[in-house]
């Protein structure tokens, strides 16, 4: 079947078309983006600005018009940190359905980190044995570990690169009253989490998946997205200690200036590396392994589970 995912996150919008079925990997088919980064579209009431919903309103029903001329069968759409946390945004949402037509799940942060672990274990395997999964977004930090499909624990932390950037990075670059409060801010929130992740047991093989994390493992060193999905990625924890300090010491314009980092992404780079640097370190991981699939694919996936079988069809 081909089956639509719009994917209305804190950075960027994504509508993602595949050729999928039960039990086969999803084939990418069509792709429209765009950064609308509607964590800077909350206002001090915590609402979104009338600027950010009428530019979410657009590209929604520029993407079911996509999804319709690209013949999509089913369209799944969800948000997540962004529209979840703001004030108005159930009525955001209601407005958008009634003018696109479209239904949008909001997801809560621990139906994030889950359906990203999904994604995670389906792509290493079952021979990965306990995974350990993070994931930093525009507005949170996503955190999953088990052995299984679903985690034994899963957890979402208001530590995403977007939020952080706008609430508590001022200068560029920052000054080092604001580095060290937000790096104590984010060292005690992911500090909270470690006991009751560790207490399932030592993983096996740490993860990360994310823009951020891809970003921050290809300045380090990691092949470009061009070599293809299939090499080989990782981050090391002393790479990651390196570029944490570099990162925090350069403006927003030499961010983007690294390979690999792009021109959008590049204010929120430097809130994003205080938090991987935290993470790896806290739960004491040497080496992060890129995942190229994440919450996109875990919705997907979820979506394919739940379609009746061959054993299904034949009875």
């Amino acid at each position: 079947m081909r089956l639509g995912v719009l994917d209305i996150g804190s950075n960027t919008v994504h509508l993602l078309v595949v050729d999928a079925h039960r039990g086969a990997r999803p084939i990418p088919a069509f792709s429209h983006k765009e950064e609308l980064r509607l964590t800077e579209h909350l206002d001090e009431r915590n609402h979104l600005s009338q600027e950010g919903v009428e530019r979410l309103g657009a590209f929604v029903g520029e993407a079911v018009r996509l999804a319709e001329d690209k013949g999509v069968e089913d369209l799944v759409a969800f948000a997540t940190s962004a529209v979840r946390e703001a004030a108005n945004g159930e009525q955001v949402l209601a407005a958008i359905d009634e003018r696109c037509g479209v239904h949008i799940e909001v997801l809560s942060g621990s139906d994030e980190a889950r359906l990203t672990f999904l994604a995670v274990r389906r792509w290493f395997g079952w021979s990965s044995g306990r995974l350990l999964a993070f994931d930093i977004g525009g507005g949170s930090l996503e955190i999953a570990c088990g052995v299984d499909e679903e985690p034994d624990v899963a957890v979402s932390l208001p530590l995403g690169a977007g939020r952080l950037t706008r609430d508590r990075l001022r200068a560029d670059p920052p000054d080092a009253e604001e580095l060290r409060g937000l790096r104590r801010h984010v060292r005690a929130e992911v500090a909270r989490t470690v006991g009751d992740v560790v207490r399932f047991g030592e993983p096996n093989r740490a993860v990360a998946t994310s823009k951020t994390f891809k970003q921050l493992a290809r300045i380090a060193g990691a092949a470009p997205s061009s070599d293809g999905v299939y090499v080989p990625r990782s981050l090391t924890r002393q790479d990651m200690a390196d570029w944490a300090v570099k990162l925090t010491t350069m403006g927003s314009a030499e961010r983007a200036a690294l390979s690999g980092v792009s021109e959008g992404r590049a204010e929120q780079l430097a809130a994003g590396a205080v938090v991987a640097d935290a993470v790896m370190d806290l739960f004491e991981v040497k080496r992060l392994e890129v995942c190229p699939w994440a919450l996109r694919e875990g919705v997907i996936l979820r979506r394919l589970d739940l379609l009746p079988g061959r054993l299904d069809a034949t009875r």
